[in-house]
C-alpha cells in the first residue's frame, strides 16, 4: 500500500502522536507512508519511523490556498502512485477530500476531538471529518458525538482508540531510578503523598479544580498530598500566573508544584502515588489518563468524555463530578487513605486493562485492518 496521511502540522499532539505511529506500521509491514503537513518538530520521528513528510501549507483555512493543496494533493497521488488518502484534522480534510474523489482512491477520516459547533456553517466545516468512505473515531464517546453531530449509524463508524507504549511506562528499576532522580531535582519531600496532574496548563484541563480541592481539604484540617502539576504553559502565562495565585489564596504554596515540560513522563509517574485528570470539558479520549494508567497508578479523572472509558470506578481509579472541587478533594482523601497493598492492586489493574484495550500495537493493526479492508 502507498499511503498518504494529512495533517496540518507535526507538532507534538496526540494526532500528531498516531500519525506516526501508523506510519510505522505501514514501513514496518513493507508499505509507503508519506504524510503531508507543515512540518514541525516531530518530522524526524516520521523520518526515523521510515515516514516520507511532504511539506504542504496544510493547516491553512484560506478557501484559495486548500483549493491549491486540492491540487497539490491530486497530483502527488497520481505521481507517487497513492492508494488512500487519510485526513486526520478539518482543514486538510476538505483539500484531501477533494484530492480522493478526484482521483477515484478512498479516504479515511480520523475523528479526533468534538469539534463543537454553534452555527450551522461550523457544523458544515466539521461535516467533512464524517465524509469518509471509513470514518474512525478515537473512543465511544467520539462516536455517539459523531452520530449525533451528524447522524450517521453507530455501525457505520469504526472505533480505534489512542495508544499507549506500554513498554516506555513500565516502571523498571531504570525508569524508578530516573524517578527518584527527578524527585530530588524537584525539592518533593520524601515523606509526601503525591498527587500527580499530567497536563498542559490551559484552563479546560481542571488545575484550578484541584487547587481549590486541596484548599478544602487544608481549611478542613486533613492531610493534604503533595500536588505536581507537570505541563508548560505553551505561551498562556496569564493562566499560570492565576494558577500562582489561587495557590496563595489557599496558602498552599508548600503544597502544590509546578514543574513546567518534562521530557521524561515515566520517571514523572515513578514521583507519583495517584494521577489526576480533572478536566472540566470532556475530553475525546484521555491519554495522561491512559499513560499513568500504564505506568501502574490508579487514576482519579472526571467522570465524562473518553476517560470514563480508560477508568473502571473503584477498581482501575475513581470518576468524579466535573468542575467540583468539593467531589474531587472527597475522592483525594479516600485515595490517600487507602492502604498501599490496595493502591498498588488499583493501579496493576489499571494497568492490565491498558494493555488489553489500548495498546499502540492494537491501535496500529486496527488501522491498517481498515485500510486493507478499503483496498480489497
Amino acid at each position: 500500500m502507498n499511503v498518504l496521511q494529512v495533517i496540518p502540522q507535526l507538532e507534538t499532539g496526540g494526532a500528531e502522536r498516531t500519525t506516526i505511529e501508523v506510519a510505522e506500521a505501514l514501513v514496518r509491514d513493507g508499505h509507503s507512508a508519506l504524510v503531508a503537513s507543515e512540518g514541525g518538530a516531530m518530522v524526524r520521528e516520521l523520518e526515523a519511523a521510515g515516514g516520507e513528510p511532504v511539506t504542504l501549507p496544510m493547516a491553512t483555512k484560506n478557501p484559495l490556498t486548500a483549493w491549491a493543496n486540492s491540487g497539490a494533493l491530486k497530483r502527488l497521488v497520481r505521481d507517487r502512485e497513492i492508494d488512500l488518502i487519510h485526513a486526520r484534522s478539518r482543514a486538510p480534510a476538505w483539500s484531501a477530500l477533494h484530492a480522493a474523489r478526484a482521483t477515484g482512491i478512498p479516504f479515511v477520516t480520523t475523528y479526533h476531538g468534538t469539534y463543537n459547533a454553534k452555527t450551522p456553517l461550523k457544523r458544515f466545516y466539521n461535516s467533512v471529518m464524517a465524509r469518509g468512505d471509513r470514518v474512525i473515531a478515537n473512543s465511544e464517546f467520539i462516536r455517539d458525538h459523531i452520530v449525533s453531530e451528524h447522524g450517521l449509524e453507530a455501525e457505520t463508524i469504526t472505533v480505534i482508540p489512542r495508544g499507549v507504549d506500554v513498554d516506555r511506562f513500565t516502571m523498571t528499576e531504570e525508569v524508578i531510578a530516573r524517578g527518584a532522580a527527578l524527585r530530588q531535582a524537584w525539592g518533593i519531600p520524601g515523606e509526601r503523598f503525591v498527587a500527580m496532574l499530567p497536563a498542559r496548563l490551559t484552563r479546560w484541563k481542571g488545575q484550578l479544580v484541584a487547587v481549590d480541592a486541596l484548599g478544602r481539604l487544608k481549611q478542613e484540617g486533613a492531610e493534604i498530598p503533595f500536588l505536581v502539576m507537570v505541563g508548560g504553559d505553551q505561551g498562556r502565562s496569564g493562566y499560570r500566573e492565576e494558577i500562582d495565585a489561587r495557590i496563595r489564596h489557599h496558602r498552599l504554596e508548600h503544597d502544590v508544584m509546578l514543574t513546567g515540560h518534562c521530557a521524561d513522563m515515566p520517571a514523572a509517574f515513578a514521583v507519583a502515588d495517584i494521577a489526576l485528570n480533572p478536566s472540566i470539558e470532556p475530553e475525546a479520549f484521555g491519554r495522561t489518563a491512559a499513560e499513568a494508567s500504564a505506568a501502574g497508578l490508579p487514576v482519579i479523572v472526571a467522570d465524562h468524555g473518553g476517560a470514563k472509558e480508560v477508568v473502571v470506578h473503584g477498581e482501575t481509579g475513581w470518576r468524579t463530578l466535573p468542575g467540583d472541587a468539593a467531589a474531587l478533594a472527597k475522592t483525594l482523601q479516600a485515595a490517600r487513605m487507602l492502604d498501599t497493598a490496595s493502591r498498588l492492586a488499583m493501579g496493576a489493574a489499571g494497568r492490565a486493562r491498558i494493555m488489553a484495550r489500548f495498546t499502540v500495537a492494537a491501535l496500529q493493526e486496527s488501522t491498517l485492518r481498515v485500510y486493507r479492508e478499503l483496498l480489497e
